[in-house]
């Protein structure tokens, strides 16, 4: 693979891990029907374009909202492409995770029903 393609693991990677997501957990709530390999892709540093980046970016908040109480909800402040891809404009190594005091929360909790029917995925 060439060298302008490929950027190493990227910062999404260490988000799901953080959120204790899986890729499947991703494909699972995604409005948009992405697929495992493009997770994986993504994860792994394969340069994306900026639409495919922007729905993994849907899909992550999906992801980690549908875990949410309604209470909890309103702490969260969503990620977009700059927070996931070290590649993308507006990216900062320096900066610390927008959400970093309450992704310890949600590691054991799978996505609420109620969601998955408002996604219509049950």
């Amino acid at each position: 693979m060439s060298e302008d393609r490929d950027f190493g693991p990227q910062p999404l990677a260490a988000l799901l891990e953080q959120w204790g997501l899986s890729h499947h957990d991703m494909v699972e709530v995604s409005p948009e029907q992405l697929t495992h390999k493009q997770v994986q892709r993504a994860a792994m540093g394969r340069k994306l374009t900026l639409k495919m980046k922007q729905k993994l970016a849907r899909t992550l908040n999906f992801a980690i909202w549908g875990r949410f109480t309604n209470e909890e909800r309103d702490a969260f402040e969503e990620y977009f492409p700059k927070h996931l891809f070290n590649y993308s404009k507006g990216y900062d190594a320096e900066a610390r995770d927008i959400n970093e005091d309450i992704s310890q929360s949600l590691e054991d909790r799978k996505v609420r029903r109620d969601f998955l029917i408002e996604l219509g995925k049950v």
